[in-house]
């Protein structure tokens, strides 16, 4: 590990002098390419750093043990360096983790009503409600960018976008099915039913980071509708994209406009075909051993919600929360820092297997 740092180390001062070189700013890519490099590295070297002067502080500690005057002082920085470095040493091995390059990015995130008819389209509602109102909490912006909404206020189907900092590193966890054990309302007999809402969160990609050859695509526009097919306008500013190459089609309804709705619909069907890429690249690349947190299988059931005993439990880290209606209500921190917590866990395992 140590070796790696300092390779790490030597990196990082090489690039320090490069992004002052004036011949280096003068090419802005060049520049930006090696501050973001630079940035990249920055906190596994100044923790390295801290490790290192920690360590020289024991050794000094050490050496003053000999002189009776110094011994007492010399005690205790000795035994306070000393339990303080293998913590350094935990927080140097997280930090060499590699880094998910999308985790910076923002998100659209697609939930669909699945086995339950009404009462699965109510939940994804309620699914819909507990991110935006996360969202809120970390002050990130969601924007809706098409919906399918039911009579009675559910969703057969919604895709939104939210844009803030490292979105898609709280939220890349949500992938999945999601189930729910309740009494519906529309049951008059009082039997709990089961109901399956479906989450997919994929990252927003920019244009260079996937090419899509405009002949590919084919444009249809239509007019925008809301439950129950009253028209929301009477122009048709409702777009929908089909990709010939893949047969992905995306729709985008919520604008006014229709530039602004097929803009969004470039950013959904952008995000989808990189999603593919990604999952090609990821299968070559994987180990053998199966990821139980990231895997992000659409079909896998992740959660479930059990409204009669207030519970919510992940199935892949085995963790139970009884406060329904603080979770609901976006309050879903804890879920998320033990799914980061486990997931780094076995990226650790696998480092040292």
């Amino acid at each position: 590990m140590f070796d790696k740092l300092e390779v790490v180390e030597k990196r990082y001062e090489e690039l320090t002098q490069m992004i002052s070189d004036p011949n280096i700013i003068s090419n802005q890519a060049e520049w930006q390419k090696l501050m973001k490099e630079h940035a990249s590295i920055e906190e596994v070297v100044l923790k390295y750093r801290e490790y290192k002067k920690e360590k020289q502080s024991m050794e000094e500690a050490k050496e003053m043990l000999q002189d009776p005057e110094l011994k007492e002082l010399a005690e205790a920085e000795f035994y306070e360096a000393k339990e303080r470095l293998p913590q350094i040493e935990e927080e140097l091995k997280i930090l060499l983790i590699p880094k998910d390059p999308d985790d910076d990015k923002n998100i659209i995130c697609e939930i669909r009503a699945g086995a339950g008819g009404e009462e699965a389209a109510l939940f994804a509602g309620t699914l819909f409600r507990m991110y935006t109102m996360y969202s809120e909490k970390k002050n990130w912006k969601l924007e809706i960018l098409n919906e399918n909404e039911t009579e009675l206020g559910g969703y057969k189907e919604i895709t939104f976008m939210i844009t803030g900092k490292g979105v898609y590193s709280r939220l890349k966890f949500e992938s999945g099915v999601h189930r729910v054990q309740r009494v519906p309302d529309t049951e008059s007999s009082g039997r709990i039913h089961t109901s399956t809402a479906t989450v997919a969160v994929l990252p927003v990609v920019e244009d260079v980071e996937i090419e899509i050859n405009p002949a590919d695509i084919k444009m249809e526009v239509f007019r925008s509708s809301g439950a129950g097919g009253q028209h929301i306008n009477k122009t048709s500013s409702a777009v929908r994209l089909i990709h010939e190459p893949t047969g992905i089609v995306v729709e985008c309804q919520t604008e006014r406009s229709q530039f602004q709705n097929r803009d969004n619909a470039m950013k959904m069907l952008r995000t989808k075909l990189y999603e593919i890429e990604k999952q090609k690249q990821d299968s070559e690349v994987a180990n053998a051993r199966k990821s139980q947190v990231g895997s992000g299988d659409r079909s896998e059931k992740i959660r479930t919600y059990n409204y009669p005993q207030g519970r919510i439990t992940d199935h892949r880290i085995g963790m139970s929360i009884y406060q329904m209606e603080n979770f609901l209500n976006g309050d879903i921190d804890e879920m998320i820092d033990n799914l980061i917590a486990a997931d780094r866990a076995e990226k650790l395992q696998g480092e040292n297997e």
